[in-house]
């Protein structure tokens, strides 16, 4: 009777944790709560890239368009043609 206990409430441990999760990142559903900040976007001139700025406009020393700056890691490789 002992074994037959213990295999329930193995079944129905692992039951309540499979529905727990969350499918989409495999993480469980109390994590979903944390709220996730909005990426921090600056601008920047082509020419000189030492002007930053929070928002659009046009850079005081050229007077070209300010443009939303990217970081280096995420541009995609580009592929080498031989």
């Amino acid at each position: 009777m002992k074994k037959v206990t213990l295999m329930a409430i193995a079944i129905l441990f692992s039951a309540a944790t499979v529905f727990a999760a969350d499918t989409h990142t495999g993480k469980m559903a109390s994590d979903t709560t944390k709220k996730l900040k909005p990426a921090k976007v600056q601008y920047t001139c082509t020419m000189h890239p030492e002007v930053l700025s929070n928002k659009p406009g046009k850079c005081p020393k050229c007077g070209m368009a300010l443009v939303k700056k990217t970081d280096a890691k995420k541009k995609p490789a580009e592929k080498m043609k031989m």
